[in-house]
């Protein structure tokens, strides 16, 4: 049986080697589980440390997925084989070590880059934000979905969300909209857009990139490279919803109060599906996710990135030990009834010492190692 992540390395110009990992579970559209970050953090470490590495890529198994996310089976099966206080330790494992392998992802001190083509959803776009060289493709599939399973964007997306144009980040942290390659440039979250059928020539030519000991100007002649690749893409560069969309997203989102805001998505009546489908996917949706994506974008304001991931881990073990994430993993992935039954039912009752129970940490000393 292969290794859930694979590795090898490519002899490039000028004695240097370029560090290539794929995640190796193109099955489940490359999910990301524990035994993955694993291998991925400590190998990206050594990576750092080596001199002899100039630069690392990062991809996915097949053509469908980049990673569709984190593996929310095994959180689910954690919450019900351990029911007890928080935390849940199997989940403590999971949620810290993947954001402390996203946190170094953005302190990286060589350039990465991800090859983000296909489906890039939660914990992918997590592994793929803090990338120096994020590339997208004409599959480049993205969305944080999390409304629809009770959890809420995590990953930093309460950091790098909030960065995006206007309320941008807020509209789809609510309502899970879909977006493509296009619209990560248009948000700040993709670098090169670059043609699907090139992975593999801009993978051979690497080798022949001038690399040096700088890893500034090892950046910038990766950039320059995928600049070229670049420029004969842009013929297959989709619409960008996001743009499209722009005057709508403004509007919906500028009330002052998550009911407003809510209610102003929820009651679109317009005819254009991306809209309509945004609209129903919050009204579906869970209550309080909804809520604590609204009181995460207000809290994270002047909080630096480690900061950040440390509140996402309270934020998230505090979901596994209420009722939405499971009931949601269960209604969407395990009973695949499509029904699941929020707790509280409704936004109206949702009150304010419900939210607040999800930023109590569910421990008495730091156990967090993120931004450490």
């Amino acid at each position: 049986m292969e290794a859930p992540v694979l590795f090898r390395e490519q002899e490039a110009a000028n004695g240097k080697r370029i560090g290539f990992a794929q995640l190796n579970a193109e099955k489940s559209l490359n999910a990301l589980d524990l035994p993955m970050i694993r291998l991925l953090d400590p190998q990206l470490q050594r990576w750092a440390a080596d001199p002899g590495i100039a630069c690392v890529v990062l991809q996915g198994a097949g053509e469908k997925a980049f990673c569709a996310g984190g593996d929310v089976r095994s959180l689910y099966r954690a919450i019900r084989e351990h029911q007890g206080p928080p935390p849940n330790l199997a989940n403590l494992a999971f949620f810290d070590e993947e954001y402390s392998l996203d946190y170094r992802i953005h302190r990286y001190p060589k350039p990465l880059m991800v090859w983000g083509s296909g489906i890039v959803m939660g914990g992918g776009l997590g592994l793929m934000a803090g990338a120096s060289h994020r590339v997208v493709t004409e599959t480049s599939r993205v969305a944080m979905p999390e409304i629809t399973i009770g959890l809420f964007p995590d990953v930093g997306g309460s950091w790098f969300l909030r960065r995006m144009p206007g309320r941008t980040g807020l509209f789809l942290a609510l309502t899970g909209a879909s977006i493509n390659g296009h619209d990560l440039l248009v948000a700040g979250l993709g670098d090169h857009f670059v043609r699907s059928a090139d992975r593999e020539t801009l993978f051979r030519q690497l080798a022949a990139v001038d690399w040096s000991d700088d890893a500034a100007g090892n950046g910038a002649a990766l950039s320059a490279l995928l600049a070229g690749f670049s420029g004969r893409a842009q013929d297959l560069m989709p619409a960008s919803p996001l743009l499209q969309h722009a005057q709508a997203i403004e509007a919906l989102t500028a009330g002052a109060s998550l009911r407003e805001v809510h209610a102003a998505i929820t009651g679109y009546a317009g005819d254009d599906p991306w809209l309509k489908r945004a609209a129903a996917t919050l009204a579906a949706g869970s209550p309080t996710t909804a809520a604590l994506v609204w009181a995460l974008r207000e809290r994270v304001a002047g909080l630096s990135l480690a900061e950040v991931f440390r509140l996402e881990l309270i934020v998230a073990l505090q979901c596994c030990a209420h009722p939405d994430f499971a009931e949601g993993v269960r209604a969407l992935l395990i009973d695949k009834d499509n029904a699941p039954k929020w707790t509280p039912p409704t936004l109206a009752e949702v009150t304010p010492e419900w939210v607040e129970e999800h930023f109590h940490a569910p421990w008495t000393d730091s156990v967090a190692s993120v931004g450490a």
